[in-house]
């Protein structure tokens, strides 16, 4: 794998959740989002493919929200959860658990709340999975604006 693109990504990834984090901060405190006050974020490499590496090197970025040694569940391993599942079929995933069901492997959790946006795959854990998947949602579009950036500065210099 080309590791400068990866390490542009890497910080687009990173300015995505940095921009997203007052959502995400007004998300976590909100009960009506999700009763853990914890939030965890996973972005996928969009140009690793299950095909051609594992799970764990596709993982271009994560990030703790709120105090993990006050964790009442892994919000980490739900993260990730979600992120294999869709990183593996390019689906949501909502829309393997409720539509697709024939795409769920054994050992795959059967929990939701990820996004697959032009082939971004982020996923959240900490609220409730509708809100869960509206937030990876926006992170991804701010992954591929964040991109989009440093193509278009890249391009100007």
């Amino acid at each position: 794998m080309n590791t400068l693109p990866q390490t542009r990504h890497r910080e687009a990834a990173e300015q995505a959740v940095q921009l997203a984090m007052p959502m995400l901060e007004a998300a976590r405190a909100d009960r009506r989002v999700g009763e853990s006050g914890f939030l965890h974020v996973v972005i996928m490499d969009p140009q690793a493919r299950p095909a051609d590496g594992d799970f764990e090197s596709a993982i271009l970025y994560e990030k703790s929200i709120g105090d993990t040694s006050k964790w009442d569940a892994d919000y980490g391993a739900y993260a990730r959860a979600k992120a294999r599942l869709s990183w593996r079929t390019g689906r949501p995933s909502h829309e393997v658990l409720a539509l697709q069901p024939h795409l769920v492997a054994q050992g795959d959790v059967l929990v939701w709340g990820s996004a697959v946006v032009d082939g971004v795959v982020v996923a959240v854990s900490g609220a409730n999975p509708w809100f869960d998947e509206a937030l990876s949602g926006a992170i991804a579009h701010l992954f591929k604006a964040c991109v989009h950036a440093q193509v278009d500065a890249q391009a100007s210099a």
